[in-house]
C-alpha cells in the first residue's frame, strides 16, 4: 500500500513531509484536499486514527477560524467539522496514512514513524534545518 497525503502544495511543512517520503522510496500518493475538499466520514475516519478531534485539527493561522468564531472554546466539534467541509484549508496538515498509522505530521520528521524505510540520511528541510533520519 502506498502511503498517502492529504498535501497543500503551499505549505512548507506539508512540502518537506512528501520529500521525506519520497526520499525514503515509498510510493505515494498525493491527495491535494483544497481541490478535493473533504468528505464527513473521511474527517472522522481521519481524525479517529490519528487521535485527534476536530478542536485538535483546526488550523488557526492562515485560515478563516478566527474570523468564523471557531476559535471560541465553546464550539462543538460537530460545528468545526461541518465548518471544516465548507472550508478544507481549516484543517491542519499534512495528515499522513500509511501502513503503519495515521498522523499529522507536524513537524514534518513526524512521518519518518510512519515509513518502512525511515532512515535515509540527512534530509534538509526548506528552511535549512537537517534532519539526521539514521539517528530518529
Amino acid at each position: 500500500m502506498a502511503a498517502v497525503i492529504y498535501h497543500n502544495p503551499n505549505c512548507g511543512t506539508s512540502r518537506n513531509t512528501l520529500k521525506m517520503i519520497e526520499a525514503s522510496g515509498e510510493d505515494v500518493h498525493v491527495v491535494e484536499y483544497l481541490e478535493t475538499g473533504w468528505t464527513r466520514p473521511q474527517l472522522l475516519a481521519l481524525f479517529a486514527g490519528a487521535s485527534l478531534t476536530p478542536r485538535k485539527a483546526l488550523r488557526i493561522s492562515k485560515s478563516p477560524a478566527e474570523e468564523l468564531g471557531l476559535t471560541d472554546p465553546s464550539v462543538p466539534d460537530d460545528a468545526l467539522l461541518e465548518a471544516m467541509l465548507e472550508h478544507p484549508i481549516l484543517v491542519n496538515r499534512p495528515i499522513v496514512v500509511t501502513p503503519k498509522g495515521i498522523r499529522l505530521c507536524r513537524p514534518s520528521e513526524v512521518v519518518l514513524e510512519l515509513l518502512e524505510k525511515p532512515h535515509f540520511g540527512v534530509f534538509t528541510k526548506e528552511d535549512g534545518e537537517q534532519i539526521d533520519t539514521e539517528r530518529t
